[in-house]
């Protein structure tokens, strides 16, 4: 049995490491860029959840104005989300009139108690995606919370 020296084993198998390298790291490299890009979008979702329970809780009390909510949370989630500006967001507002009220036509100055106000923030992803792929291009973020009206 003839025993091949050790170094010439070792050039032999950097070539092989090298190619298995070129396989594997794109896949990798997609596999890393994936993980990046829907960590963002859920942790973007979770804050648009949360400007949308900012913007409910402003809501619900006596006094508020679909102006003022509109713009209150707008202000808020391009403060929270790096590289987004109010412009970018949509913010819209409903009220389901509760038994016995009157529909007050989505206006939050004419609701009553008991009326369930509900705010509506989305935004594309397009505007918050560090690499805006084709297959997502549409997509919005959306957080949704609803409240009842003191």
């Amino acid at each position: 049995m003839q025993r091949r020296p050790v170094q010439l084993c070792r050039k032999q198998r950097l070539g092989a490491v090298i190619v298995e390298t070129a396989i594997v790291m794109p896949v990798f490299i997609v596999v890393l860029w994936g993980i990046v890009e829907f960590g963002r979008a859920f942790m973007v979702g979770q804050l648009a959840t949360n400007a949308a329970r900012y913007g409910a809780r402003a809501a619900i009390l006596d006094g508020s104005t679909n102006t003022v909510v509109i713009n209150d949370v707008k202000d808020y989630f391009a403060r929270t989300v790096t590289g987004i500006s109010a412009n970018d967001v949509t913010v819209e507002i409903s009220v389901t009139p509760g038994a016995g009220n009157q529909n007050p036509n989505h206006q939050l100055a004419a609701s009553h108690p008991r009326d369930v106000c509900q705010i509506t923030v989305s935004i594309p992803y397009e505007r918050v995606a560090y690499f805006s792929p084709r297959f997502l291009q549409g997509a919005s973020l959306q957080g949704v919370c609803a409240m009842h009206h003191e």
